[in-house]
Order: structure tokens, then C-alpha cells, then sequence
């Protein structure tokens, strides 16, 4: 096997041998066995190859996240500044001296990564476990290219199984819950979580989502409403997903 040229050290820290496949690194671990961590972390640096040079990288929210920013940490002074789909995230982009940016600032978005609580492999997802859903939907839509970073475990054939969370106006918690009842769900407050906007979780339980486009418009539509966790309408473009064989890559 011949080693190329232009793979990080970081990635040949991280395997034993990488392969390149379509211009696309596989990983091989030593042993093939990953931890959960492990796999993360391989992604995050997977993810580093789709950031492009003197741009402003969109960063979401959550421990895959978080791997992402460690990496992009090293290419900082090769980008211009991150927006933050959080205020944990701009936290830690900080910590690094990487700028963050105000999204209104910003006329163009070439790349938002982020990780995912579940997605199938059309790239629907759930997201929305660190309650910062709805910001980390905007950063998606402004962006151009969306790369989900996820380990073996978030691969599912259907969704439903994570709990939905659907962000609220306080004063319209009961009534969504009555509405989101009548379509199945089982519906449960997120107790002493309030999010970056100032509002409450309802997380879903029990719903296996079939369509998950459609489900996501009709939760919208409830007045009180501020969005849910289904990325369906706007999934991601490329999945980066770990295993103990490797990073792969998935595109629909």
C-alpha cells in the first residue's frame, strides 16, 4: 500500500493504515476494535477534509461536536471564523481562539458540521438531544454543504426510537403536548432545561416515524410551535459514519 502524501498526521496517529478510496480516507484500526470515543474522534478529523480553505465554518452542538472543534483547532489560522449553533459551542470555539461569528454578519456558509442523535440512511435525522435544535436548524439551512459526523450507533432504519425533542413557547407547553398526543406521541417535559432561546423540551417518546418530512411540517404547524428535531425537509449531505472498519462515507 502506497501511504499519500497529503493525509494529516493526525489521521496517521489515529490508524494503523489508512486507505485512499475515491479520494476518500478509510480507516483501518489496529485490532478493529473502536471505542465509542475513538470513532468520534475519527470522524471529526474525517470532517476536517471537507472544510474549505479562508472560510467560515458552521459548528453544532454535542460530544461529536465537540471532537469537530478539537480538530478544527488545528487548521484555525487556514479559516476565518466558525458560527456556533449553540453557546456551549461558541464556548469552546473560544477556548481555542477560533472567532465566532454572528450568523446575521455572514453572507455565505460554504459548510455546517454537526453530529446527529439518529439518521437513516436517506441522511433524516434527529437531532436536538443537547436541546439546541433549532439554531443548529438555521445554521443548517444557510449552509451549503451539511457533513453529519456520527458513529455505528446512530444508524438507524427507522426513526423514533431517541426521543423527538420539539422546542416550545412556555406558555403553549400543555396545549403541544395535547396536540402531539393526538398524533401518537407520548410526550415528556425536559425538567430544569431551558434552551439558548429561553424556551422548554417536549422530547417525544414511542413514535416510529415513517415519514419523517411529513411529520416534521405537521409538528411545525402546531401553534407554539418554535421547531422540532426531524432534519428531514433539510437533511445532511454527506454522512461521515465511524465503525470499527473505518470511516464511511454516505451521500444520497
Amino acid at each position: 500500500m502506497r501511504e499519500n502524501s497529503k493525509c494529516p498526521a493526525s489521521l496517521l496517529k489515529l490508524a494503523d493504515s489508512i486507505i485512499l478510496i475515491n479520494n476518500r480516507y478509510s480507516f483501518t484500526h489496529k485490532n478493529n476494535i473502536m471505542t465509542q470515543d475513538e470513532q468520534k474522534r475519527a470522524v471529526a478529523q474525517a470532517a476536517i477534509q471537507h472544510v474549505p480553505f479562508d472560510c467560515i465554518v458552521g459548528v453544532g452542538t454535542g460530544s461529536t461536536a465537540n471532537y469537530f472543534i478539537d480538530e478544527l483547532a488545528r487548521i484555525k489560522h487556514k479559516i476565518r471564523g466558525a458560527v456556533a449553533s449553540s453557546e456551549a459551542t461558541a464556548h469552546r470555539l473560544r477556548s481555542h481562539d477560533i472567532e465566532v461569528m454572528d450568523l446575521n454578519g455572514v453572507d455565505e456558509l460554504p459548510v455546517y458540521v454537526d453530529g446527529t442523535d439518529e439518521i437513516t440512511e436517506y441522511l433524516h435525522m434527529i437531532k436536538g438531544g443537547g436541546g439546541a435544535l433549532t439554531r443548529e436548524k438555521i445554521v443548517a439551512a444557510v449552509a451549503k454543504k451539511f457533513i453529519c459526523i456520527a458513529d455505528k450507533s446512530k444508524l438507524v432504519n427507522i426513526l423514533g426510537k431517541f426521543p423527538l425533542p420539539v422546542e416550545v413557547i412556555p406558555m403553549a407547553r400543555s396545549y403541544v403536548a395535547r396536540e402531539i398526543t393526538r398524533l401518537g406521541g407520548q410526550p415528556s417535559l425536559r425538567h430544569g432545561f431551558i434552551t439558548d432561546n429561553g424556551n422548554m423540551i417536549l422530547d417525544v417518546h414511542n413514535m416510529q416515524i415513517l415519514n419523517p418530512v411529513e411529520l416534521e411540517a405537521t409538528i411545525n404547524q402546531i401553534t407554539g410551535v418554535v421547531t422540532n428535531g426531524l432534519f428531514a425537509k433539510r437533511g445532511a449531505d454527506v454522512l461521515l459514519l465511524s465503525s470499527d472498519d473505518g470511516v464511511r462515507t454516505i451521500v444520497v
